[in-house]
């Protein structure tokens, strides 16, 4: 005796739990119409339905929305790769929380999984020669990459190269930069 078809078992899963649900119209998308959802109702009929070894249904793939929802894979992963190389360079927890919308929780749980030290207290505060390097440093780079002054996420990403190559907190370069704009510097 040949085994059930389990492309059948998984459809008739969903269907009888989106009868449960009262999700007639998942069922009807899915290509039940009235007479078969009538039949899913009687236990003996399912039964033959799901113990069938001869498939009664298909599948088809959306191509367009299976393309959207690779590309948002893509995305998270992106968004995961830059939120830790923040908390790598030191920004802190209000930096990533205004930008990705993590938790404080969230944030300290990223910091233990990439092996971070627990943070106790503010990043010290800039000396002048490094206070005029960075002035000078930020400067080049907003005028080389045409960097908007009220783009955040481009002022973000010169942020980080600038922690890179300084050495300096991330948080320390954000606040600085924060204040020259607050200030009318620029």
């Amino acid at each position: 005796m040949s085994a059930p078809h389990p492309l059948n078992q998984a459809v008739i899963a969903q269907a009888l739990h989106d009868l449960r649900n009262g999700q007639l119209r998942r069922c009807k998308a899915m290509g039940f119409g009235e007479e078969e959802l009538d039949a899913l109702k009687h236990p003996e009929l399912v039964s033959m339905l799901v113990n069938a070894t001869v498939s009664w249904c298909s599948v088809s793939v959306n191509r367009e929305v299976l393309k959207r929802l690779l590309s948002q894979v893509h995305d998270v992963e992106r968004e995961i790769a830059t939120v830790d190389r923040m908390l790598r360079l030191g920004a802190s927890t209000e930096m990533v929380s205004k930008f990705y919308g993590l938790t404080h929780q969230e944030v300290a749980l990223r910091r233990n999984i990439l092996g971070l030290p627990k943070r106790k207290g503010r990043h010290p505060v800039l000396d002048e020669a490094q206070d005029v390097a960075l002035w000078e440093r930020w400067k080049a780079g907003v005028a080389e990459r045409h960097v908007a002054l009220t783009d955040d996420m481009a002022m973000l990403a010169l942020t980080m190269d600038l922690a890179e190559a300084m050495t300096l907190p991330m948080s320390v370069i954000w606040s600085a930069i924060r204040n020259w704009i607050d200030q009318g510097l620029v």
